[in-house]
């Protein structure tokens, strides 16, 4: 005779045991949602602090040429890895990710403004190490294209900084602070992965700095601007 007694978890569920692990591991816990928004808003904080350095350099960049092809080849790594946290929850949340779902995603106008941000960067970013590497008879557009896209991302980002500051001065120091690191584990590997950008922004810099004396020949920032 069949048995009356209690079925089993796995007979209640109808799904192998195997079958519900492999399901876990696709899907996200609140601990990694929160992992990944600590390492997004460290990012942030290292962007904000080294775009106002670029910034700067910005108010006479002839004479101030060498640091800013510096900290903006410093610049690209941490913009990686800041892209590529950003995704990683636009990836998760649009694939229906459980605990990503129920964090919600930014407000509508973030998320319009976002895909321009990563358009405009790229641009800013790509005509900036063009202009470096580029024979002479292609700078003068380079320049336009540098400028003009910079004028447009700046204002993006205003809006994007502005937007997320309160957040991103929550979340930097959370991996840092001893009463908040421990919140959330993996905060060592995450302060090491943004350092370990700034290492490599460094090594960029150091690499492309000696293109400088080239553009400087040329005419430097303002020829044809």
């Amino acid at each position: 005779m069949p048995s009356t007694g209690p079925r089993s978890s796995r007979e209640v569920d109808h799904y192998p045991a195997g079958a519900v692990d492999e399901d876990r591991r696709h899907h996200s816990s609140p601990i990694g949602v929160q992992a990944n928004a600590r390492l997004t808003g460290q990012a942030a904080a290292v962007l904000v602090v080294l775009l106002a350095v670029e910034g700067l350099t910005l108010v006479n960049v002839r004479q101030l040429v060498t640091l800013h092809v510096f900290v903006g080849m410093l610049l690209v790594p941490p913009v990686l890895l800041k892209l590529a946290s950003t995704g990683w929850r636009f990836v998760r949340y649009y694939t229906g990710d459980p605990a990503y779902r129920q964090k919600g995603p930014p407000p509508l106008p973030l998320r319009l403004l976002g895909p321009i941000v990563v358009v405009l960067t790229a641009v800013v970013f790509g005509s900036g190490i063009a202009l470096l590497l580029t024979p002479s008879s292609l700078r003068n557009e380079l320049l336009f294209v540098h400028k003009a896209s910079f004028v447009l991302w700046f204002g993006a980002m205003t809006i994007h900084v502005l937007a997320h500051i309160l957040e991103t001065a929550r979340l930097a120091p959370a991996d840092i602070l001893r009463r908040t690191r421990k919140e959330v584990r993996g905060a060592g590997a995450r302060v090491w992965t943004v350092a370990g950008s700034l290492v490599v922004g460094s090594i960029l810099g150091v690499v492309m700095v000696p293109t400088v004396g080239h553009w400087l020949a040329y005419g430097g920032p303002h020829r044809g601007g």
